[in-house]
């Protein structure tokens, strides 16, 4: 407290998250960065034994943005004259005006060994770190922070860091929040004066009113839209149980504000946000309570290895692409619920809401020529809310959400050896034409056609799919099943052979004549972690492929129930089983590695952390590791070389 007894309020740092190391070549690096004010950049560019590059950035190389009152998005991207040399490491600083630099002002961002933070750029794309699914309020370590300490180990050796950081799905769970992490959010919009907005077709008229109604916490499924087709929905999916259209069982901390979503961003990204609020808890009922105290020791923890997570992304090239909990569990699974999530205003305002900070947190990134026109309505949006008293404009909001949702370009390609194709699997889909019930497929004819083009002729290709492409088939068999009986969102039923279309043609696409000789697919979604072999069958000379999956970055599947799938699905689906004959993969010889460290005959790793490939000059794997945030490195060894 101040002398005169009201609270102190610490004064904003320049920076609140960031800088983050986005997608970045010799000629061009791209960093995302948030401001509590328009910061004036200079770019520092120190490659080892080589004079020092200065580029004062502006406003063409660093678009700004704002997001509040007191935050202000900073795009970076600078094209280079002189290309930067490959393989040995470059360090980069960021100036704020005529002096600060990140040692100054984010000193967690700096190595011991280093004054700055420092990238490596590869010739070729030969090592790739990758996971997905990082939920904050996990009871386990954070394996994005776990890579700190692995990368730190490996400073003085840049032939051994990767070339990119690939996160590939759920880097954020809006669906799935925890209270005291809702309210850390709710505090840091009030702090950096985030914007409001209007709600049409929602109980409550603006944010304000939601941020302060007795459901905001534990009871946010009260909120969500209740309409006929909802009604309909939940007695066909949910035995009449009531359920809305969003369909996490964890929906009662649902997030549903534009400045919610971008909070949560800065929130699990940065520790420099935690230390501008003061998080008191609520009134709740004893029952929440009790949950909020526990989720509380788990979000402490999260945070306090923030500092080492935000130092591998400042120091890591880094690719996203998005899954369901970006947004919200079962996103597009079935036609059905996407008529009725984007039939009703509110439901629609909250699924673009998280569509949008998307684009601006981790989008952009990826390709931004390839995303200009959305970011262009996305900055006239919100520049029109910064001269609007902080609000943004309802009808603008939802013209910008209308174009963002029918947007086909979140898909992006990187040249190169391999060539590295990452899959948008969630907004182009293949609806069921039988029964909209049933799920969708996870891309749809065109886009698929697409994907084709780009890899015919390549030698070799990693492609991203944020779920498998060849999954457990226990666990497909168990989701068609209950698509079967018309309860397909019980079980997350989506799966590349969930439809029949989408799982034919993409097999058709790995068995066609000039298709490249290795393809590495790699994928997380499940939260557990499995490698497969792949053959084509009776091609002398057919494809190798193989299945990659990194699943959870801090979440696990329940250990019992994995243990029965893993050993059931052994028994049932060996590769000499006859049952493999009646699946769609038939045409194809599907031998799992056994990882090291398991037990005799496990194939599934369940276990919090990130994956770590290495890939020889074909394109073959020659190395499969997961770097399990609990202190180990698991090996998948060649079947049949497993010591």
């Amino acid at each position: 407290m101040s002398d005169n007894g009201q609270p102190r309020i610490t004064p904003l740092p320049d920076v609140l998250a960031g800088p983050i190391l986005r997608r970045s070549s010799t000629e061009r690096l791209r960093i995302w960065l948030v401001a509590s004010r328009h910061l004036e950049l200079t770019l520092e560019l120190k490659p080892e034994g080589q004079s020092s590059l200065r580029l004062a950035l502006d406003d063409e190389q660093c678009r700004r943005m704002p997001l509040g009152r007191h935050a202000v998005l900073h795009l970076i991207e600078v094209g280079l004259d002189t290309p930067l040399p490959t393989g040995q490491h470059i360090a980069y600083d960021l100036h704020i005006g005529d002096a600060g630099s990140v040692a100054d002002w984010a000193p967690h961002l700096v190595y011991d060994q280093h004054s700055s933070p420092g990238f490596v750029i590869t010739n070729e794309q030969r090592r790739l770190l990758h996971g997905s699914c990082r939920r904050p309020h996990y009871d386990g370590p954070d394996g994005l922070a776990h890579v700190d300490s692995w990368l730190e180990q490996r400073l003085d050796q840049p032939a051994e860091w990767p070339s990119w950081l690939l996160m590939t799905g759920d880097q954020i769970y809006a669906d799935d929040v925890a209270g005291p992490m809702l309210v850390a959010i709710h505090a840091l919009i009030e702090r950096l004066g985030l914007f409001d907005e209007t709600i049409e077709g929602a109980t409550l008229d603006d944010s304000q009113a939601l941020y302060q109604c007795d459901a905001c916490y534990y009871h946010r499924q009260q909120l969500l839209p209740d309409v006929k087709e909802t009604r309909e929905l939940r007695k066909r999916f949910f035995g009449g149980a009531r359920k809305p259209v969003f369909t996490s069982a964890s929906a009662n901390n649902h997030l549903m504000t534009f400045s919610e979503v971008i909070a949560m961003y800065l929130l699990v990204w940065s520790p420099t946000p935690w230390q501008l609020i003061e998080i008191e808890p609520p009134e709740l009922s004893d029952e929440d309570r009790e949950t909020y105290h526990e989720q509380a020791r788990i979000i402490t923890d999260f945070a306090a290895t923030l500092p080492a997570a935000a130092r591998v992304m400042a120091q890591l090239p880094t690719l996203m692409i998005f899954d369901d909990h970006d947004v919200t569990d079962d996103w597009n699974l079935t036609a059905d619920w996407e008529r009725t999530a984007y039939g009703h205003p509110f439901s629609r305002r909250i699924i673009g809401n998280a569509l949008l900070a998307y684009l601006l947190c981790q989008g952009w990134g990826n390709d931004p020529q390839r995303l200009a026109t959305p970011l262009d309505d996305a900055q006239a949006l919100l520049e029109a809310a910064s001269a609007n008293h902080n609000w943004l404009d309802g009808q603008q909001l939802d013209e910008v959400i209308r174009r963002l949702l029918r947007f086909e370009g979140w898909e992006f390609v990187i040249d190169g050896n391999p060539k590295l194709v990452v899959l948008d699997t969630r907004t182009r889909r293949w609806r069921s034409e039988r029964d909209p019930e049933r799920p969708s497929g996870l891309m749809d004819w065109e886009a698929l056609s697409e994907f084709q083009q780009q890899i015919l002729g390549a030698g070799s290709v990693i492609i991203v799919s944020p779920a498998p492409m060849f999954g457990v088939k226990l666990i497909e068999i168990i989701q068609k099943l209950f698509t079967a009986i018309g309860k397909p969102l019980l079980v997350d039923a989506e799966n590349w052979m969930a439809h029949r279309g989408a799982g034919s043609t993409m097999l058709n696409i790995f068995r066609h004549s000039r298709t490249p000789g290795h393809y590495v697919v790699l994928s997380g979604d499940v939260h557990y972690s499995f490698v497969y072999d792949i053959l084509i069958r009776h091609r002398r000379e057919g494809p190798k492929i193989w299945q990659v999956t990194s699943s959870g970055i801090k979440n696990c599947f329940p250990d019992t129930l994995l243990d029965i799938f893993d050993r059931l699905n052994r028994w049932l689906f060996s590769p000499r089983s006859p049952l493999n004959w009646f699946t769609r993969r038939r045409p194809m010889a599907i031998r799992p590695r056994d990882p090291d460290g398991a037990k005799a005959g496990e194939r599934l790793w369940n276990g919090p952390g990130m994956g770590l490939i290495t890939l020889a000059e074909d394109g073959s794997p020659e190395d499969i590791r997961q770097l399990d945030a609990r202190g180990m490195e698991v090996v998948f060894p060649p079947p049949g070389k497993r010591p």
